[in-house]
């Protein structure tokens, strides 16, 4: 007879950087009932000033005092978001056009802003070298261009090599080096680019390298990062100048799913503090910088969104709500999950103990529109608010919003 207790099922993180008060969740001190009054309609995403300030101060207490924080604001690109981050961070890394518009308006200076991305069209190209910005280059091809919109407007044509590594980061939810990859120069292409920016007179600052994104290993970012300077240590001896700009990329990752847990820091502060003084002397002119999106942002916001209908159907209870995937895409499981999981999800106001399984549905009409897939959660009613926790990076601006003709979600910044 197996009388073995079977492993508890795994839990999510708590979801504790937010207060509850009378069974109402607090955003930015205010009820959450209230803010969607402030707010005027469901469904919107909020986020939490205090929690955006909380999380640089945290990274500012972890890391080596030299390195350099940029937010990558392809997490999230609202404006407000931007421009507070603009004032809490060292640089920002924008991956378009439009994303560098945003980006100076917000203030940011523009010495510390930087643009990677594969397909960088020629008049984004030139817009950088106008605007004074940083370009890591990604392919051969941008090289002649930025040359030549450098002679054209007499101006510093700003660049990096982007470095599409030969090792990826393990346990990264997402790869984005090593193999191959449409980011980035391969390294054995590198000292063709470099040779070319000294011919052609280009700035030459540094070097760029990101491995992957999404990582809760401490161990496996340090090894990353370990190797990215050993890598540009190396092919800084073939460049023409010094380097002045080692971005080391970031791949902080934070806790969506049942059973993980939040990313250590210490060990990085560690490993980048012997980076830092391995630099000192190899790399002196060196600023090292840290480029992270999702770990400034993701934890800081949520998604919200109401009740408009329970049903019940052959015994599974059903939540439809006024918003899913068309605002939420990633929560649904179809931005990047190979199995889908639960998001932190939450009910409120709170009524009691009791939890049922639920399933939280969007109003399209398609199937994959879940929030939720048969989740132990409070018994919700008509006119609840369903809360998606860690939801502020890669929300609205990566979601088909005018999908099936629904509105628009709304954000504020609180």
């Amino acid at each position: 007879m197996n009388t073995a207790t079977p492993a508890p099922r795994p839990v999510h993180a708590p979801m504790d950087q937010y207060a509850v008060e009378d069974g109402e969740l607090l955003l930015g001190g205010i009820r959450l009932s209230t803010l969607a009054a402030r707010v005027g309609s469901t469904p919107f995403y909020a986020y939490s000033r205090a929690l955006l300030r909380q999380r640089v101060a945290e990274l500012r207490a972890a890391l080596p005092r030299q390195v350099k924080l940029h937010y990558a604001m392809k997490a999230n690109p609202m404006p407000a978001v931007v421009q507070f981050m603009a004032g809490l961070v060292d640089g920002i890394d924008v991956a378009s056009g439009g994303e560098l518009k945003v980006a100076l308006d917000a203030g940011a200076d523009p010495a510390e802003i930087s643009f990677a991305g594969p397909g960088k069209r020629d008049p984004e190209l030139r817009q950088s070298v106008a605007s004074g910005v940083l370009v890591n280059v990604e392919s051969m091809r941008e090289l002649p261009v930025l040359a030549a919109a450098s002679q054209e407007l007499g101006l510093p044509a700003r660049v990096a090599i982007r470095v599409n590594p030969d090792f990826e980061l393990k346990g990264s939810g997402m790869k984005m080096g090593g193999g191959p990859k449409q980011f980035g120069l391969d390294t054995e292409l590198v000292p063709e680019a470099l040779a070319f920016a000294a011919r052609e007179g280009l700035a030459f600052e540094g070097f760029h390298l990101f491995a992957g994104s999404q990582n809760l290993r401490a161990e496996s970012i340090c090894e990353a990062q370990q190797k990215s300077y050993e890598l540009a240590l190396r092919l800084a001896a073939q460049a023409h100048s010094p380097v002045k700009f080692l971005n080391l990329g970031g791949g902080f990752g934070i806790p969506y799913f049942p059973g993980e847990q939040r990313l250590d820091l210490a060990p990085i502060g560690a490993n980048l503090q012997a980076i830092v003084e391995r630099a000192a002397s190899e790399m002196p002119e060196a600023g090292i910088v840290i480029e992270l999106g999702r770990y400034f942002v993701g934890e800081a916001g949520v998604y919200v969104t109401r009740v408009v209908d329970r049903k019940v159907s052959r015994g599974q209870v059903y939540l439809v709500c006024d918003g899913g995937l068309n605002h939420q895409l990633a929560a649904s499981g179809n931005f990047g999950q190979v199995v889908r999981k639960n998001y932190p999800v939450g009910i409120f106001p709170l009524r009691g103990e009791a939890r049922e399984s639920s399933m939280v549905v969007g109003p399209l009409c398609t199937p994959l529109d879940l929030l939720a897939d048969r989740m132990a959660l409070p018994e919700g009613q008509v006119g609840d608010l369903v809360v998606v926790f860690q939801s502020g990076a890669y929300g609205a601006s990566s979601s088909p919003q005018a999908f099936l003709g629904h509105p628009a979600v709304t954000e504020v910044l609180v």
